[in-house]
């Protein structure tokens, strides 16, 4: 059998692997995705023999040396270098360059496609491709067959536009649903909607509406993904690289470091769904109501919301410069402020009753 030092060994070996970028790029991990790989291949070696090699027994954690490892590897991975959010002119910007005349279809896409995003709150494996598929990831992205949309009758009421409506009836719609297959937090089935926010041309429901005739007029294949674009009758998709691309340009355009203190290497595909997290907070939207847009299913979203914008700051330091005179009910556990808070006038308004009255 294995001795408990050999299986030490082996694992501080893969480990060591791992985190030099044996089995992956070449580059340098962090102590997270080594832990992530221990633990995998620490389950996979449960399910054949029922037991944890790598883990205490009973228990979650580690083995001591391997757990030692880990976090000396943390203490050494430098501060994660989190993405920066956008506001709504960045994917304006591009909805409006692939308006252009000379816009090509993968610019009309890029437009089209980083709006959505923006509003919607997407991750970007949900409305584009990757250059090499992920088979591990569970997000599928969107469908033709996974958007419905809405208009109103007469009477205000939302009824559902039928699949075969002709292209101005789609792009005069008032609200759109997408519904999604799979996500990442392993969520199925779950629908986001949105209504039309009234602008022209940079309204996400006209955004939806753009690319889903474009794709109907070339295929009625209702698992086309809504990446697709056509340039002389043949197909492509819209790529994280395109939009990641088309973003850093729109944001140098406009200058955001400049103005708004954020560089352009700190823009990414994730600042569309950042970014739509921020502006509905900064609108005054709950929690809650940000959560269900987002869809996590935790309180993981709060990470997105930026402490480090000018806005949440906004007159904190003078409500903070009020006084309330306030005494701690606890004090008396420590103290006796008896004495000295009996004489002491309340700060608020005490109405008597007059002997009329009564």
């Amino acid at each position: 059998g294995v001795t408990f030092e050999e299986k030490c060994n082996a694992a501080l070996s893969f480990a060591a692997a791992i985190r030099v970028g044996r089995y992956g790029g070449g580059r340098q991990v962090r102590a997270s995705t080594v832990s992530t790989a221990l633990a995998a291949v620490n389950t996979s070696i449960a399910l054949a023999i029922d037991q944890q090699p790598l883990k205490v027994q009973g228990s979650k954690e580690f083995i001591p040396v391997i757990a030692q490892t880990l976090s000396g590897w943390r203490k050494e991975d430098p501060p994660i270098q989190k993405k920066m959010p956008v506001e709504a002119d960045v994917p304006e910007f591009l909805a409006e360059a692939g308006r252009l005349p000379e816009a090509n279809e993968l610019g009309r896409a890029v437009g089209d496609l980083s709006l959505i995003a923006f509003y919607f709150l997407l991750r970007v494996g949900e409305y584009t491709i990757k250059g090499v598929r992920d088979e591990s990831k569970q997000t599928v992205q969107f469908r033709m067959q996974d958007v419905t949309f809405f208009k109103k009758d007469k009477r205000g009421v939302l009824r559902q536009l039928p699949r075969d409506s002709a292209e101005e009836v789609f792009l005069s719609a008032d609200a759109v649903t997408l519904k999604l297959e799979n996500q990442k937090n392993g969520w199925k089935g779950v629908c986001v909607s949105h209504h039309s926010n009234g602008q022209e041309f940079c309204d996400p429901v006209k955004a939806v509406a753009r690319r889903y005739c474009h794709i109907k007029k070339h295929t009625t294949v209702g698992t086309t993904f809504l990446s697709a674009y056509f340039e002389e009758g043949e197909r492509f998709d819209v790529r994280d690289s395109d939009i990641r691309a088309g973003l850093k340009a729109a944001a140098a355009a406009l200058d955001y470091e400049g103005t708004r203190g954020i560089p352009v290497d700190k823009v990414d595909t994730h600042s569309l769904r950042i970014g739509g997290a921020n502006a509905l907070s900064l609108n005054g939207y709950s929690k809650e109501q940000i959560q269900k847009m987002g869809r996590w299913r935790g309180d993981t979203f709060l990470e997105y919301i930026r402490e480090s914008l000018a806005d949440f700051s906004m007159g904190m330091s003078m409500a903070m410069s009020k006084s309330f005179g306030f005494v701690s009910l606890e004090a008396g556990v420590y103290n006796d402020v008896t004495e000295s808070t009996i004489a002491s006038d309340y700060n608020v308004a005490v109405s008597v009753p007059s002997a009329s009255a009564a």
